[in-house]
């Protein structure tokens, strides 16, 4: 029988069971928790944005249980869950950030969790990557956004699957490893990207699990969550739904177009992880068609990444150059993406270089490490609840997109539309014309242009609700003014 891959007895670091280390882990979930929840107090302020409208605020079969369960069987099932019950509790607004705050924190602590498995490791190591991975600021997508808690809570369930599956092993109990597969499913309920979880345990196997490395023993090991995985992909093919989902993905470009794209989106989110002063929640990448200099760069630089991650798996950076690359977008290379990247892509991903430098900030024995670890802890914290800001309202939400990618003609689009609710008219104009200027075969700005060339609402009004005839520019007069 094969060894267990990363049980907390093989996890321990020199002087883990001591008191004091049972103190700092007691003491540990309460840091996590504090410091998430400071990160993101801001977030509260966010109003519902973009993708929210379609899928929570103008979609009825999120509106209550009821009709959530006569929508059934649908896409997402757990996910549309949680939105339904979320609108059917009257907290509104606030109840879906309260949910999704709860979420992330809930994944904080999971995280610290797991990574205590992850082989020997200076203390405080696990505390540090599940601190850097809970507050950078790319995980606003995934939680400030409303309807980046597909990310977010698929990631729970995730987490909480592997970190079964490790438990298990420790204690060889069948519950705990039969509990795994389950939370499995559940995650691949609220979001599709889950179905590399079997792979990330595969990479577990190959990173702390017995020397050499069998894979025959690992697919055994794991059986179970292939199965899972056959069983939903069987349903997913036999549906309906996702079967048009499909074929609209496969004609939004040729494949060759395709995983040169991706290539380029995955290079624009590893970009992401370093410079959290570019975030950018709607970039618009362009499609590439031709094997340019620049995506051979990046297509070298992501091959030499995971040569490294391959050759040096059981080393921490390789292991975290592994999860890293694993948890991005796989799907992207082979079912085109209308959005080939954003930055919610990037929630579970970041936990592998988050543990990466956790581990070398670790242990904090000395002033420098000390000083470099809390700088860093506070920068990420600071930075995240500036940038749940930016979800305040419509208007903030896309002027800061188009600070971030000034040729982006849907952003311009979306911009003038949130002007124009506002009665803003002349910027809401302005922002139309910029979009043709890049654009000029965007129909949806020239729709809106003419629409609000005539005085007609971009959106239906609500009953009772009043057009911004009256507060548009009035006409030039033809006849000198009266005294």
């Amino acid at each position: 029988m094969a060894e267990p891959v990363a049980g907390v007895a093989e996890g321990v670091a020199p002087g883990e069971g001591s008191p004091s280390a049972a103190g700092r882990a007691g003491f540990a979930p309460w840091v996590l928790a504090v410091a998430v929840a400071a990160a993101y107090a801001t977030s509260f302020l966010g109003d519902f944005q973009f993708d929210d409208l379609n899928v929570i605020v103008n979609e009825p079969r999120v509106h209550s249980l009821g009709a959530w369960w006569a929508s059934m069987p649908g896409v997402r099932p757990i996910l549309k869950a949680s939105y339904a019950l979320n609108w059917s509790s009257g907290l509104g607004l606030p109840g879906f950030h309260a949910v999704n705050l709860a979420v992330h924190v809930a994944n904080s602590l999971l995280a610290w969790a797991l990574l205590r498995r992850l082989g020997p490791c200076p203390p405080g190591a696990a505390l540090l990557g599940a601190l850097f991975f809970a507050l950078h600021p790319a995980d606003t997508e995934a939680v400030t956004y409303v309807s980046g808690r597909s990310s977010s809570l698929s990631a729970s369930f995730a987490l909480a699957s592997l970190l079964a599956f490790t438990a298990g092993d420790q204690t060889r109990s069948g519950p705990s490893r039969a509990l795994s597969p389950l939370l499995f499913l559940a995650s691949l309920l609220v979001k599709e990207s889950a179905a590399v979880l079997p792979f990330c345990l595969l990479l577990l196997e190959a990173s702390f699990g017995p020397r050499p490395f069998h894979l025959g023993a690992a697919l055994r090991r794991t059986a179970a969550h292939w199965l899972v995985l056959g069983a939903w992909s069987a349903a997913v093919l036999g549906s309906p739904t996702y079967h048009r989902m499909l074929a609209k993905s496969l004609e939004l470009r040729p494949p060759l177009a395709n995983v040169l794209t991706q290539v380029q989106a995955l290079a624009w989110l590893s970009g992401q992880v370093l410079r959290i002063d570019l975030l950018d929640a709607d970039p618009e990448l362009p499609a590439v068609g031709v094997f340019t200099p620049t995506v051979a760069l990046e297509a070298l630089a992501l091959l030499a990444a995971l040569g490294l991650g391959l050759r040096y798996r059981r080393r921490p950076v390789g292991f975290a150059v592994l999860w890293f690359l694993l948890w991005l977008p796989a799907s992207g290379w082979w079912l085109p993406r209308a959005e080939p990247a954003n930055d919610r892509q990037l929630y579970l991903a970041i936990l592998g270089p988050a543990w990466l430098a956790g581990r070398r900030l670790a242990p904090l024995a000395t002033g420098v490490r000390r000083a470099v670890a809390f700088g860093l802890v506070v920068l990420l914290g600071v930075a995240t609840g500036a940038r749940n800001l930016a979800y305040a309202d419509e208007v903030r939400f896309w002027e800061d997109v188009l600070r971030k990618s000034p040729r982006n003609a849907r952003a311009y689009n979306n911009l003038a539309f949130a002007l124009a609710e506002r009665c803003e008219t002349a910027r809401a104009e302005a922002m139309l014309l910029r979009a043709l200027e890049i654009d000029p075969d965007y129909v949806r700005a020239r729709v809106n242009l003419r629409l609000l060339q005539d005085g007609e609402p971009l959106a239906p009004l609500a009953p009772g609700q009043r057009g911004c005839e009256t507060q548009r520019p009035p006409p030039p007069s033809t006849t000198p003014p009266s005294d």
